[in-house]
């Protein structure tokens, strides 16, 4: 029995904690995410959120605790869960002599995918972020911007049913943010889960239907945005980044 999907979660966290030398980066984490949601994963500065996303995705063993994403144990079968989980990092990184399609088709190639098949699926997402003529050129010469679209294209290849993206729109400009927040609203009402990084509460608040908070580790708060504005008093029209600030300070 698979801990975590045996009452249908998509991704399950059990007492998570990783601790580098003496400091605890993220402590006792318990989470359970199910398919459709979009989820923000909000935080200061070192709060844990990128430790968190490396834990699940098997990068990083943690210290204590457990976690499942897509039935496969996080630890024990971490070139699985990679196999099936779409990951765009913060910071993308890519082979500089390729160009955007190489890299795409160098990727399908390496999951056993077919090129043609995987370009032509992820057509109307190039399409809607004007990608088409930065496809054929080198990586080289892309922008933060270009990598980041670039970026989730290969978390998108292989038609993930779990999509962890680290501040997916940082370097984009805002038209092509709103491309991509429609995009994934899209996807989950497909049934995909999306669990997104981010510094942009505006964002989080019109796109996420959950938010959960991390402060020094720790989860702080996990609910729907308006329910963040109810845990820290605060009226249905104050902004999310306002009960985050007040919830944060406690």
């Amino acid at each position: 029995m698979v801990f975590g999907m045996t009452d249908g979660w998509v991704l399950a966290a059990e007492g998570l904690s990783k601790q580098f030398g003496t400091k605890l980066a993220v402590d006792d984490l318990t989470l359970r995410l199910s398919p459709g949601e979009i989820v923000g994963l909000l935080g200061p500065n070192g709060a844990g959120k990128t430790t968190t996303l490396k834990l699940l995705l098997g990068m990083l063993r943690p210290t204590r605790g457990r976690a499942s994403v897509l039935g496969r144990d996080s630890t024990t079968e971490a070139v699985a869960v990679k196999e099936r989980v779409g990951y765009s990092p913060d910071e993308p990184s890519f082979y500089d002599f390729l160009t955007g399609r190489e890299t795409l088709e160098f990727v399908t190639h390496v999951r056993g995918g077919n090129p043609s098949e995987v370009l032509q699926r992820l057509a109307p997402m190039i399409e809607a972020l004007e990608f088409e003529a930065d496809l054929d050129r080198f990586v080289a010469g892309y922008s933060l911007g270009m990598k980041k679209k670039l970026a989730l294209l290969v978390a998108l290849a292989h038609a993930p049913k779990l999509l962890l993206l680290d501040e997916p729109t940082n370097g984009l400009d805002p038209p092509s943010a709103v491309k991509i927040r429609r995009r994934l609203q899209e996807l989950a009402e497909r049934g995909v889960t999306v669990v997104l990084s981010t510094h942009l509460l505006d964002m989080a608040d019109k796109l996420c239907t959950r938010v959960v908070l991390m402060n020094q580790g720790r989860l702080i708060f996990d609910g729907a945005p308006s329910a963040a504005r109810e845990a820290a008093n605060l009226d249905a029209g104050a902004s999310l980044e306002d009960a985050f600030l007040k919830l944060v300070s406690v």
